[in-house]
């Protein structure tokens, strides 16, 4: 195929040889000499060798952007962090060694601007959610290749994990990073299987008031609890009030673990729940529970932790409100 669209080129150009001005031939001459050589150079190769030769060109990125601390995590963790020349301020707070690097601090897939991109020169843009219109705009605009994740459950998450793991070379690294999530989720679910199951209520935002997405919900159940309300919908506080959640879990976007827990109890009227009454109100961090990425491994533990202290240890990035409700 190669060989024949070689000569249908050279044959066009030497057609229409004659119409071209002096600096056109020019150019048409060294274009058909070009095609002459790549036509000797297929006619010595049999067809399994042409596809050698094309198996065997290396598309892997070796300058990558990253919008977003999900995707810097999945690039860490497949061994693949050399390849990032961008990246936001809060993949650093994910990803404290990146500080350390010459890694250039970009905008994020909700605020994103093509200059910051273009500049860098990436073969591969990765983002994730969530977006604004205008910001697939500007990433669109630089014209590198576009990786674009929008994962809701555990599954799509693995899934993300093996698409990034496939574009960047590191297929086996990936297995064994999905390999390990699931083993570490399995294991805590596994623990808790027999155990009662509180009714939980966890929220990704307060203003307005958020449940946490699906994936949160998954690991919720896999930590012994029964979920309150719909993954990643609105609900008012008097909704939640109304269930009696047993636990309370707030995880906000952005905040880390810096959410006010006495304060949101009071002024949401939750002092008369079951969880507000027995101390059962918490903050897990941030990105423990809203990154999409290996670091949901702390967050399982943390929520069965928070789930049932009486059966496991304080957990990393745990935080109890300060005493009871009365």
């Amino acid at each position: 195929m190669i060989q024949d669209l070689g000569r249908v080129h050279a044959t066009y150009f030497r057609r229409t040889l004659k119409s071209l001005t002096t600096n056109e031939r020019r150019k048409a001459v060294f274009f058909e000499y070009a095609i002459s050589l790549l036509d000797s150079f297929v006619c010595i190769l049999n067809p399994a060798q042409a596809s050698a030769i094309l198996v065997h060109m290396d598309y892997t990125p070796g300058r990558v952007v990253s919008l977003q601390p999900s995707a810097t995590v999945i690039l860490r963790d497949l061994g693949k962090l050399s390849s990032l020349v961008g990246c936001t301020k809060y993949c650093v707070d994910v990803c404290p060694e990146i500080g350390r690097t010459t890694v250039a601090i970009v905008a994020d897939s909700w605020t994103a601007q093509a200059p910051q991109i273009s500049e860098l020169r990436p073969d591969l843009v990765i983002a994730s959610v969530p977006y604004q219109e205008k910001a697939i705009a500007e990433i669109m605009k630089c014209g590198a290749r576009f990786l674009g994740l929008a994962p809701k459950s555990l599954a799509d998450i693995y899934a993300d994990i093996a698409v990034v793991a496939g574009i960047m070379d590191a297929r086996q690294e990936g297995s064994h990073v999905i390999w390990q999530m699931q083993q570490e989720i399995d294991a805590v679910r596994s623990r808790t299987v027999q155990l009662p199951r509180p009714r939980v209520f966890c929220e990704e935002w307060g203003k307005p008031l958020i449940a946490s997405q699906t994936w949160v919900a998954e690991l919720v159940e896999a930590a012994g609890g029964k979920f309150i309300g719909t993954p990643g919908a609105q609900i008012s506080f008097a909704e939640v009030a109304a269930v009696s959640p047993d636990v309370i879990i707030a995880a906000w976007c952005g905040a880390g673990d810096r959410v006010p827990l006495e304060k949101i109890i009071r002024s949401r009227q939750w002092e008369n729940t079951p969880a507000a009454k027995n101390g059962r109100v918490y903050c897990i961090r941030d990105e423990y529970l809203n990154t999409p990425a290996p670091t949901l491994i702390f967050g399982v533990h943390a929520l069965v932790t928070a789930i049932h202290p009486e059966c496991f240890p304080q957990a990393d990035g745990l935080r109890c409100i300060s005493q009871s409700v009365e």
